[in-house]
């Protein structure tokens, strides 16, 4: 546990004896390491042990008897905040839709040194005009920036929905977007969050946009983004869905795209590997992030067994964003 409480939200979160190991190994592929783990069963097993020798049992140890499991996080209180409890949402939703026999429980969050409706409230005086690249500054629509501004931007509010530019997984999907698009593009964007990818690939001068997310809420976030700046209801659709299960969805989304970008984890994006050649159109580029450095090769070698070859590795800090064209 931290020191200072105060500098951490404290991430309480839901599952069961069967789920503990697969949360834990979703976190660390989204850069958290360090764990607490509550579980009954650890409670019976100690009870159990024929070689045990106690007289008394506390009540700390006696209340994990009827405990919920659940994995605890702690979360920095920083500008990172709201990205890291959005990007554990967001992982913890893809779980939930894969997990079809209800093994890994509820899969929901509680914060619990700080009410949600505050965090979410707080984390906005952390989210100031970010300049990316050479050509892009991503804004709140609370921020003003000057009228003269020569770069284009991109005007996000997340919500609750991942992407807000300040991850360095973003960055590094918005940097290899500014160097892949080119004017009329088709461009994919699976996962899409809050939509910022999709949104600055338009206003880098794509001209059709499809934006897909297993979260409705990230749907719907999305779609409004998109109309915050200025991009035209004929340039653009959305789609809520798994491309990894739900052939219909892949149907919807077709193929031609000349750019697909994909900020995900490192199990999602290996889920899809196999379906990202048929979106592309010939001659076209794959983008995907949201890889930690311990899984770049994982997932760089499931991509290119698929028919690709790599194009270029940009890093940050301990994250990983590949780009690829078809072989």
């Amino acid at each position: 546990m931290p020191e200072n409480k105060n500098e951490w939200i404290e991430v309480h979160i839901k599952t069961s004896t069967a789920g503990i190991e697969l949360v834990c190994s979703r976190l660390m592929d989204i850069g958290i390491t360090g764990f607490v783990i509550e579980d009954a069963e650890d409670f019976e097993d100690f009870l159990n042990d024929k070689n045990g020798n106690w007289d008394y049992i506390d009540d700390d140890l006696m209340s994990l008897k009827s405990c919920e499991s659940k994995v605890i996080v702690y979360v920095c209180d920083d500008r990172l905040a709201s990205e890291s409890i959005n990007l554990i949402k967001a992982v913890l939703k893809s779980l939930k839709e894969s997990d079809k026999g209800n093994l890994y429980g509820e899969l929901s969050i509680d914060l619990k040194n700080i009410a949600e409706e505050d965090w979410a409230n707080n984390w906005r005086k952390y989210f100031k005009p970010l300049t990316v690249g050479n050509k892009l500054l991503i804004k709140p629509s609370w921020e003003k920036v000057n009228a003269d501004e020569s770069r284009k931007v991109v005007e996000i509010d997340p919500a609750s929905s991942f992407g807000t530019g300040q991850h360095d997984t973003t960055q590094l999907c918005l940097e290899n977007l500014e160097y892949n698009i080119k004017s009329g593009d088709k461009l994919l964007d699976l996962g899409c969050g809050s939509g910022i990818l999709g949104i600055a690939g338009m206003l880098l001068g794509a001209s059709w946009l499809t934006a897909v997310d297993i979260d409705d809420n990230a749907v719907k976030t999305t779609g409004e983004n998109i109309l915050k700046n200025n991009i035209s209801q004929d340039c653009f659709e959305t789609f809520c869905g798994d491309i990894t299960t739900d052939e219909k969805l892949r149907d919807k989304i077709g193929d031609g795209y000349d750019v697909v970008v994909a900020n995900i984890v490192s199990d999602v994006l290996i889920a899809m590997s196999k379906y990202f050649k048929g979106f592309l159109a010939d001659g076209g580029v794959l983008i995907v992030s949201g890889i930690i450095k311990q899984r770049k090769d994982e997932v760089i070698s499931a991509i290119e067994n698929c028919g690709f070859k790599r194009k270029k590795i940009i890093e940050s800090e301990e994250w990983v964003c590949v780009s690829f064209s078809q072989i």
